[in-house]
């Protein structure tokens, strides 16, 4: 199952005071900000979440893989996504029980309860700082 804008708007609605309307608001000027921030070349950091940035990717040659004839890929910008840590703990915790040894997984297993400190720390509004939290360099 995904999670969709209006699953978004949803879940705003039913856990504020905001109308339906204002929560479609809300979430519709959120994601301009960020597509717009984006747009300009700009990294959009969100604290306990992660973050995205914008690359440059050179041209180089590859290879067509019905073929395998060499061929030029172009130059491009793509988007990329860096969890934060506390996310990918998150995350990770809750499912890693259900590997096994060879890398399997079982997902009759049901997922373990978690403490959601990705998101405790974007809503207590604690900034997670990758380089003093984790002692990395900020230009990962």
């Amino acid at each position: 199952m995904s999670l969709t804008k209006a699953d978004i708007v949803e879940r705003i609605f039913k856990g504020t005071d905001f109308s339906k309307k204002e929560a479609s608001e809300l979430v519709e000027q959120v994601f301009s900000i960020i597509k717009q921030t984006l747009s300009d070349g700009e990294m959009v950091k969100i604290s306990g979440f992660g973050k995205f940035s914008i690359k440059d990717k050179a041209a180089r040659t590859g290879r067509n893989p019905q073929t395998g004839e060499a061929m030029e890929i172009s130059a491009r910008r793509v988007l990329t996504f860096k969890p934060s840590h506390s996310l990918k703990d998150d995350v990770t915790s809750r499912y890693a029980h259900r590997l096994s040894a060879d890398g399997k997984e079982d997902a009759s297993i049901p997922s373990r309860p978690g403490t959601s400190r990705a998101l405790g720390s974007f809503a207590d509004g604690h900034e997670e700082s990758d380089s003093a939290s984790h002692g990395q360099a900020d230009g990962e």
